[in-house]
């Protein structure tokens, strides 16, 4: 046999890392870019198929004698997630029910951290400027807390709070 050959395939025998046996590409086909459809004006601004919009908003402040006095939110909700009842929901909430759901919602789902709420307010708790860092912050954590998808489906405490105007801290403690 002559020397020429025996010569083993340049696969084998090559060292060179620009080879094409040690080239990623070597056994894929050209495959060509797949054909989307032009999307019609419905699919572009129509509704998503899931969405949920949470805003707390309108503050009221209502006057008691002593330390009665106390600010409540209005909690809007808009969804078609189906974990919730209503599509669309308006119930008011004050901060103290906020610190409750915030509690129940910590124990009952240990696998997810539940975020902060806006810290507590001691001096010029009523000022508008107050009130309006507040209602910011309480619409961030029920943003967060309501998109959730473990809490969505987990919870028993979070649809109640968000669209239930009878809800009662008392049933959850």
């Amino acid at each position: 046999m002559s020397m020429s050959s025996q010569v083993a395939p340049a696969s084998q025998t090559s060292n060179n890392p620009r080879s094409l046996s040690s080239s990623p590409n070597r056994n894929l086909e050209f495959v060509s870019r797949p054909q989307f459809k032009q999307q019609t004006f419905d699919e572009i601004y129509g509704v998503p198929e899931n969405f949920l919009e949470i805003e707390v908003r309108n503050p009221e402040t209502h006057v008691g004698y002593g330390r009665g006095m106390y600010t409540d939110y209005e909690i809007v909700c808009r969804t078609n997630i189906p974990a919730f009842k209503l599509k669309y929901s308006v119930v008011r909430r004050r901060y103290s029910d906020f610190e409750y759901f915030r509690d129940i919602l910590e124990r009952e789902s240990s696998r997810v951290t539940i975020p902060p709420l806006p810290g507590k307010v001691f001096t010029n708790r009523f000022s508008d400027e107050v009130i309006e860092h507040r209602r910011e912050g309480l619409e961030r954590f029920l943003q967060i807390v309501a998109g959730h998808p473990l809490l969505q489906t987990g919870s028993k405490v979070l649809c109640g709070f968000i669209q239930d105007p009878q809800w009662d801290r008392n049933h959850w403690l």
